[in-house]
């Protein structure tokens, strides 16, 4: 019993590694392309990264714009 048991755990924890493993080579994938990306738009256009938030925050809803932060 206690084999199965210790044999069980094992493979949860194996799988849970793994899975959280690949989660972060996955978050660390597209932060980099996502540098890259506004890196690409300031060496391009001269567009900063300040410049892009600001116009992602105008096309949120009012609710999910900070308090003190005016929607453009």
């Amino acid at each position: 019993m206690e084999i199965a048991l210790t044999i069980g755990a094992l493979a949860i924890a194996a799988v849970v590694f793994f899975w959280l493993l690949d989660f972060v080579k996955d978050t660390l994938k597209a932060a980099f392309i996502v540098g890259f990306f506004l890196l690409g738009l300031w060496i391009a256009f001269g567009i900063g990264p300040t410049q892009v938030w600001e116009t992602i925050q105008g096309w949120l809803p009012d609710f999910l714009s900070p308090e003190g932060v005016p929607n453009q």
